[in-house]
């Protein structure tokens, strides 16, 4: 597990020191979640870990993406990212973050409430056009709220952390179904990522790996990726990466499977070579 390339699909990017946080931020890391791209590089080299997709921290750095495009910049090729922009942000907007690396837009409903994202439909086409994802994270029954939109976009949807549903209520909780229906149309995509933001209990969140094992199935490991959350903001608990990969190999002990999620999936995805 340790050695086997793999492409981590979602990180974070911290720099405090280099790129201050904005006066508007809601949340500033400190101790060990600060995590410099230089820092990450070592992470990489230690875990087998190709490329990277980065994405920005709505509550460090809102909409300023200075630190994650620099990033990019410095190491062409590597690392992709996920910006975070206004709803009404421009076309021509999004292909300059494109042509830097960019691969998609976040949309932080957990953070920020549905309702921010419920009638979105200019963002979503504009995204469709550009063939850029629209990365949604919800937790609890938020999705519920944004389904309509999920149906009806032409965009491709790229779920975080598995959706964060509440790992007490079952896999037949409403918005868990409604994101289980998504599977099969050709532009939803799933991060097996995050037990630990969904988890009621401590490592390895046994509680929430059901969700991780339905989502598998109802949209095969061609739809689905893997990612590590570095640095881990806001855990409740000390976390290691060593521990994080060793549970993702006790969940998903199929080679194949392993082999696709780690790297075919988002290799074609988001268009790594080599």
């Amino acid at each position: 597990m340790f050695s086997q390339p793999k492409i981590d699909c979602h990180h974070h990017v911290i720099d405090p020191v280099q790129y201050p946080y904005p006066a508007e931020s809601t949340y500033q890391p400190a101790g060990p979640e600060v995590g410099p791209a230089a820092y990450y590089e070592q992470v990489m080299q230690a875990y087998g870990i190709r490329h990277s997709v980065i994405v920005q921290p709505t509550s460090a750095y809102g909409f300023d993406n200075r630190c994650l495009l620099d990033t990019l910049a410095r190491n062409k090729g590597r690392h992709k990212g996920v910006v975070v922009v206004p709803n009404d942000v421009s076309s021509e907007t999004l292909a300059q973050y494109k042509a830097q690396g960019v691969v998609g837009v976040a949309l932080n409903a957990a953070l920020l409430g549905p309702e921010r994202f419920a009638k979105v439909d200019t963002l979503m086409e504009r995204l469709a056009e550009l063939d850029l994802f629209a990365q949604v994270q919800v937790k609890d029954d938020q999705l519920l709220a944004l389904l309509p939109l999920l149906q009806r976009t032409r965009a491709r949807v790229l779920i975080d952390h598995s959706g964060r549903p509440d790992a007490s209520a079952g896999l037949q909780q409403p918005a868990f179904q409604a994101l289980l229906s998504l599977a099969g149309n050709g532009r939803t995509f799933v991060k097996l990522s995050g037990l630990s933001q969904y988890s009621k209990m401590s490592s390895p969140y046994t509680d929430a790996q059901p969700y991780q094992l339905a989502l598998l199935q109802a949209f095969t490991a061609e739809n689905c990726m893997w990612g590590t959350d570095w640095p881990f903001l806001r855990a409740r608990q000390h976390m290691e990466l060593g521990t994080v990969l060793t549970t993702f190999g006790e969940m998903f002990p199929s080679a194949s499977d392993r082999q696709q999620i780690l790297w075919e999936t988002p290799r074609r995805l988001f268009g790594f070579t080599a």
